[in-house]
């Protein structure tokens, strides 16, 4: 059973900061995944799924946009999933699930849904784990509905600019970090392993994952949109950008 986190809201948000410490416009590109959920509901309350969702950034989102939304959340870290069972709790429905294999989705408590949403997630995955993914996603969508994946996703066409617009990012980050104006990553993993609640969690995270994830894989969006198209959605393409992340969506 998922222990309760009576400091929840607290770790909610001390993992915001960290995380909009790497990706300054984390808001704007969650305002434009949940823009691009309104147009395919008619503003209609759309089931969704936060794929590999952690502590529950994007349905906290969806709830405060769309209150009466049917939210499922999935992934597979033990310490995150406690902080967003504890912060959804009577609000969204929370599973655990390896979506390194493709029996992920018989944990979801619908068949279909309006829209998948991740972001800063998938790039843990090998280029044929991702590939595949992507056609699973599309099995659990209903017509018309959407996936979205904001991610690293350089732009082809750019490479020289995005590698300065990257290493001036690298730059401001490492600045914050030595200023003590945000945590780290790893600083905040190591505050998570000294909560009494959240310790043993961080303990079993370590056991899932012993290198910390696998390597991080970032192709271009060419690569995505291909991906997707090869999936089998009726149209794809890019919802937005900003440096050398993008979201892709695809229709199914």
């Amino acid at each position: 059973m998922t222990p309760y986190i009576t400091d929840a809201a607290a770790w909610q948000e001390s993992w915001d900061r960290q995380q909009a410490a790497y990706l300054p416009d984390r808001e704007h590109r969650f305002a434009t995944l949940l823009d691009a959920v309104d147009t395919v509901t008619d503003g209609a309350p759309p089931r969704l799924l936060d794929l590999a969702g952690g502590t529950g950034t994007i349905s906290l989102r969806t709830l405060a946009r769309f209150p009466d939304a049917q939210v499922t959340l999935l992934d597979l870290d033990p310490a995150l999933l406690a902080i967003a069972t504890t912060s959804l709790a009577g609000r969204a429905t929370v599973v655990t699930a390896d979506l390194s294999h493709s029996d992920w989705s018989a944990t979801l408590p619908h068949r279909e849904y309006d829209a998948v949403l991740t972001a800063t997630a998938l790039h843990w995955l090998p280029a044929d784990r991702l590939a595949g993914l992507y056609a699973e996603i599309r099995d659990v969508l209903r017509p018309g509905g959407i996936l979205a994946n904001a991610d690293h996703m350089p732009d082809d066409a750019l490479p020289e600019l995005t590698k300065r617009l990257t290493a001036r990012a690298q730059a401001r980050r490492a600045a914050r970090y030595a200023a003590g104006a945000v945590l780290s990553w790893s600083d905040w993993w190591d505050r998570a392993g000294t909560d009494p609640a959240l310790a043993p969690l961080v303990e079993r995270r370590q056991a899932i994952y012993p290198t910390g994830h696998s390597p991080e894989w970032n192709p271009p969006v060419s690569w995505h949109l291909a991906a997707l198209a090869d999936a089998g959605y009726a149209e794809v393409g890019t919802l937005w950008r900003g440096g050398a992340d993008a979201a892709v969506v695809a229709v199914r």
